[in-house]
């Protein structure tokens, strides 16, 4: 188990990367509620993210981007709603992006960020 948190930590850790080089600004990680937790929180200009990481270490189980399902989205939108009113946050418009970072057997990796829309 401890090796897979650290993946997925890793994983985090890169995306937070990647969206601070596209300009985003990071506000929060592994942000927790009773409904769930949202990866990375980021703000893009006056649009509020909720960022999805996903991280394998091969496509065995499929590409990282392919793991976030229709119902994961859904959810995602949720806790977008929840971060902004806990946070008593102006209401503003909210995207769900989704980092996947596939690292392979030779130790190459590859980031893709996927915008939603706002």
């Amino acid at each position: 188990m401890r090796a897979r948190q650290a993946l997925g930590r890793f994983g985090e850790d890169v995306a937070a990367a990647r969206l601070g080089e596209a300009g985003m600004t990071v506000l929060a990680r592994n942000w927790r509620c009773r409904a769930g937790e949202i990866d990375i929180v980021a703000r893009d200009g006056d649009v509020l993210v909720v960022c999805e990481v996903k991280t394998r270490r091969g496509l065995g189980f499929g590409s990282p981007l392919e793991a976030v399902t229709t119902v994961k989205a859904r959810r995602l939108a949720r806790l977008a709603l929840e971060y902004r009113r806990s946070h008593e946050l102006a209401p503003c418009p909210l995207r769900i992006d989704v980092v996947g970072v596939l690292i392979g057997p030779d130790g190459r990796m590859s980031v893709e960020h996927v915008r939603g829309t706002a």
